[in-house]
């Protein structure tokens, strides 16, 4: 599979460039080496290699800097970030320039790397690379743990374990923008979140067809499986957002899927969350409660929307609540006790 390759390494140690590039080489790839991001560019306008893997602290241009202007010109190079501890903040928002993975230094494993790599390399050659993120590369696997990724699924998730810090920063870099806008329509949301747990975590995304479909996790409620369970539903939303139908139906099919993959992954566990989709054409909000409960304030009428079945137990059976946006405005606020602050404004901007 790596025999044949051309890959980039840009790293900034030279002992740690020595021993990639050595087992590289010896797996039959062609391997080309630069110090910084700087040169890296440089190495990139002579010709695109099939794999970049760049490191995260490098000087004259960050690693960070760089896989940003690496996505803006070769948005189709899959790119494998290696790091250190402790800047995991710094590598969600790497992730979200579409890096495919990131390794954590040291690399105690060579069968890690090897392993990362040939999945990327499978995915970009199987036409999926601008498809797919992260998440989906981790856990594609789900419902099949036989195969080679798997090993280093569980030694990500170990190193998430063993440092809670860097889990919770991973999920707090992966939050989307505070506001976003599609047409007369507006979507805002306010976190205060605890430093001493995992976070309430938000995606959403303006699909086809206006309209806007969102999720929220508590990451905290699956205990230690909080991050994997959490990055999992994240896998299987992204797959939702990049297919052809996202209607209602098609979104109900994506919760049945998380759900079913959480019973059956080791990795997963039962875990509160709270799904939503917006139809700006009929003004209508669908919302469907998986054990996070919230209160509905429309136009000062609020109520409260809740179901007790968690995804992974039974939430794909429960029905989603609608709720009429003629008036062009609702407020979702989480509402347990012991819940940080947390929420969601949608509203139709000349409201």
């Amino acid at each position: 599979m790596l025999a044949g390759k051309e890959i980039l390494i840009v790293e900034d140690d030279p002992i740690f460039t020595q021993i990639l590039g050595a087992f590289l080489r010896k797996e039959g790839c062609f391997v080309k080496e630069c110090s910084n991001g700087f040169d890296g560019l440089k190495a990139l306008r002579e010709g695109l290699p099939d794999l970049l893997l760049s490191d995260l602290a490098m000087p004259i241009m960050t690693g960070l800097e760089f896989v940003e202007e690496v996505s803006i010109e070769y948005p189709m190079l899959p790119v494998i970030l290696i790091s250190g501890t402790g800047e995991m903040s710094d590598i969600a928002k790497a992730l979200r320039f579409g890096v495919k993975d990131f390794l954590i230094k040291p690399i105690l494993d060579i069968r890690i790397l090897q392993s990362a790599i040939v999945s990327v390399l499978k995915e970009a050659d199987g036409g999926l690379n601008s498809k797919t993120d992260f998440s989906q590369h981790w856990f594609k696997m789900a419902q099949n743990l036989n195969q080679p990724l798997a090993a280093e699924l569980k030694c990500h998730l170990e190193d998430l374990l063993d440092h809670p810090g860097n889990a919770r920063d991973l999920l707090m870099g992966l939050m989307p923008d505070q506001d976003s806008r599609q047409g007369e329509w507006k979507l805002s949301y306010y976190s205060l979140q605890s430093i001493d747990t995992n976070p309430i975590v938000l995606d959403y995304a303006w699909v086809l067809d206006g309209q806007m479909a969102f999720y929220m996790v508590d990451s905290a409620s699956a205990g230690k499986n909080g991050t994997a369970t959490t990055l999992m539903i994240r896998s299987f939303f992204n797959e939702y957002i990049r297919s052809e139908n996202t209607d209602k139906k098609a979104f109900l099919h994506f919760i049945q899927r998380a759900e079913y993959a959480i019973k059956k992954s080791a990795y997963a566990s039962p875990i509160r969350a709270m799904f939503g989709i917006l139809d700006v054409v009929e003004s209508r909000l669908d919302l469907l409660s998986a054990g996070l409960n919230a209160v509905i304030d429309r136009s000062g009428n609020p109520f409260l929307i809740k179901h007790n079945h968690l995804i992974g137990i039974d939430a794909a059976n429960a029905r989603f609540q609608s709720i009429d946006m003629s008036e062009g405005k609702v407020r979702l606020s989480l509402s347990e006790v012991g819940l940080t602050s947390f929420s969601l404004d949608i509203q139709k901007k000349n409201i």
